[in-house]
């Protein structure tokens, strides 16, 4: 069971009734919700009140939801970020994620499945957080008391969503691991997107995890077949 009591969602929608609607429905599930017009008032109040979600629209005039999103990460602002776009090209997806969007959920869309897609981020980060000790990679060291990663004695700086991966690659060391699996364990089974997200997140995370992310030693690209995490078992 997740508890929603506290968690702030930022909604940032240009169209009122839209906007009216999505801030009502989530408000009825339990969440504290904000309702925003464009992506500058997006920006000053996420900085204020730093939102655990942020619900952003992409299509929005001046401002687009790309470029709230990108500033968002360059601000280190940490939020949950769930798209809403009508768009359905993989590109645009791939392009979201890459500047640190978690989600995706197309328009018109059941407010059911969007508080649904809320429960399930936090209920897979909920079942990190409650783990013990630690775990490693070569250098490389899960804190899960605290939640925290390092290289070495340098804090490393991950989202939800790659601490989750790094955290799902560490507990199955040397075996190989396909997109499929890799795409279930931080999404969930009945989660519906692209599996290319999973070659986004991989790429981030040897960046801040490998000493040469060209040549990785932490996860390994296994040709043909998926990622490996360590040395692999044969």
């Amino acid at each position: 069971m997740v508890n929603l009591h506290g968690i702030h969602v930022l909604v940032v929608e240009d169209d009122d009734a839209s906007r009216h609607y999505a801030v009502n429905c989530l408000k009825k599930a339990g969440f504290e919700v904000t309702g925003v017009a464009d992506g500058p008032s997006a920006l000053q109040s996420a900085k204020v009140s730093t939102p655990e979600v942020i619900i952003l629209d992409i299509m929005m005039p001046g401002m687009d939801g790309f470029e709230v999103c990108q500033k968002l990460h360059d601000f280190g602002i940490d939020s949950i970020v769930i798209m809403l776009t009508v768009r359905t090209d993989v590109v645009d997806k791939i392009h979201g994620l890459e500047i640190g969007a978690d989600d995706y959920i197309v328009k018109p869309y059941n407010p059911e499945e969007l508080v649904a897609r809320i429960k399930a981020i936090f209920r897979r980060w909920q079942r990190i957080h409650i783990s013990e000790g630690t775990i490693s990679c070569l250098d490389v060291t899960i804190d899960y008391k605290h939640l925290l990663a390092y290289k070495g004695n340098t804090e490393l700086y991950l989202t939800r969503r790659e601490m989750s991966l790094l955290s799902f690659f560490m507990q199955h060391q040397g075996r190989i691991l396909t997109r499929d699996e890799l795409y279930n364990g931080i999404y969930g089974e009945n989660h519906f997107g692209t599996q290319k997200v999973i070659d986004v997140y991989v790429r981030r995370l040897r960046e801040k995890t490998e000493d040469d992310p060209h040549n990785p030693k932490v996860i390994k690209t296994v040709w043909g077949k998926g990622y490996v995490c360590g040395k692999l078992e044969v």
